[in-house]
């Protein structure tokens, strides 16, 4: 395994030097399930849109981890925070994925403003590192930047843009991070029912649509199921809800490359009912 990392790294070093080369920013799209929506947000919703930090009501930790293709060099870990305030919502992410010799990482900031009933609005900055041993490391800052209307107490649209400019690796190589441009919707059928769909258009790549869904069994149990179209990928999980402390169980599957296994935890503060 570590051989076909080697052999990666130094066909990325190789187009590199020869031409420009758009690298895409590792994603869950588990954790983004429920980022179209006032009543099934959690904290996760606003790496996906920061517009949904205006949902939050109480300060709140997560974290997720997955082991891509049941891999250990391909693990994938992200940790959230959010803080709402008078003055707005504050957020910080970071992700992390690979291993010691080869391995990218990201840290945000985000902040999300209500502009009354029905438009929220949001932005984040990034620092995303990429590093390979024996070749150093490269990065870049970026900005991504959402917005969410409530069209109804139950219907509620998203518009998104990740990395609109910029996003070049260093200031010797022509790689750069891509542009993502994403528009959603999400439907509360009732209080135990959320159905929510996205159109992502991704830099150099194919229209890529995910669907999901989410079904509150009782208060405590909730399941929630999709799938990533571009690559043919259902995903599926259940959570558990105790008070403040959630935790999920997920997993997903690609036809050619397996199994994904995913834990995702979360805790409110001071959560409000």
């Amino acid at each position: 395994m570590r051989k076909i990392f080697a052999q990666l790294a130094l066909s990325i070093i190789s187009s590199v030097c020869l031409a420009q080369t758009i690298h895409s920013p590792i994603q869950a799209h588990y954790v983004h399930a429920a980022t179209y929506s006032k009543e099934f947000t959690d904290i996760f919703s606003f790496t996906d849109n920061q517009a949904a930090l205006c949902a939050l009501k109480s300060p709140s930790v997560g974290v997720y981890s997955e082991q891509k293709f049941l891999l250990k060099e391909t693990s994938f870990y992200s940790l959230a925070f959010a803080l709402p305030t008078s003055s707005g919502s504050f957020g910080f992410q970071t992700n992390y994925f690979g291993y010691s010799d080869y391995n990218e990482s990201q840290l945000g900031i985000a902040y999300g403003k209500s502009l009354g009933r029905i438009v929220d609005i949001g932005v984040q900055f990034n620092y995303y590192n990429i590093r390979i041993a024996g070749y150093g490391s490269e990065s870049t800052v970026n900005f991504e930047m959402g917005a969410m209307f409530h069209l109804t107490e139950k219907l509620h649209l998203g518009l998104h843009v990740y990395n609109p400019v910029g996003g070049k690796f260093g200031k010797n190589t022509d790689e750069k991070l891509a542009s993502i441009f994403t528009v959603g919707a999400g439907y509360e059928a009732s209080k135990q029912v959320f159905i929510s769909a996205e159109i992502v258009k991704e830099e150099n790549k194919t229209v890529n649509v995910n669907a999901g869904l989410q079904y509150m069994f009782a208060k405590q149990f909730f399941a929630r199921a999709g799938i990533e179209t571009q690559s043919s990928s259902p995903y599926a999980g259940v959570g558990f809800l105790l008070n403040t402390f959630r935790m999920d169980i997920a997993v997903s599957y690609h036809p050619q490359l397996g199994f994904t296994p995913g834990l995702l935890l979360i805790y409110q503060f001071n959560k409000k009912e």
